[in-house]
């Protein structure tokens, strides 16, 4: 299927599908004259993109795991694999130290907050 068709069938814009590509997660052939020629199976896996973006992940991990998936929406599950499951907790490790950084950043603004004096008007 041409790439408007996909983007109709997916809802996703065909620059954001442009852009799966050059991220290597969608893979089309080119027709000889030029245009993208995706498999049905495309329409899955924007799908599986979407959702993985969704939850968080950069594409340059949804580029490995992708295949390790199948489903999507609130079926979307990993295929049992030591290398995906160790993949992912790392992910969600660096999560956590970004949680715990913008916690940190917060705690210190509204200790910022709490000793203002405030400025008389002038």
């Amino acid at each position: 299927m041409k790439i408007g068709e996909l983007s109709r069938r997916t809802g996703v814009t065909t620059r954001t599908l442009r852009y799966y590509e050059e991220q290597g997660l969608l893979h089309p052939e080119r027709r000889p004259n030029g245009y993208r020629d995706f498999p049905e199976s495309d329409v899955l896996r924007v799908r599986q993109v979407r959702d993985l973006l969704a939850a968080g992940l950069p594409t340059r991990v949804i580029r490995v795991v992708v295949p390790c998936f199948q489903g999507v929406g609130p079926r979307l599950r990993p295929l049992v694999d030591k290398e995906l499951a160790a993949h992912l907790a790392h992910e969600v490790e660096l999560m956590d130290s970004r949680i715990d950084l913008l916690i940190h950043n917060r705690d210190v603004i509204r200790g910022f907050l709490r000793n203002a004096t405030p400025r008389t008007a002038g």
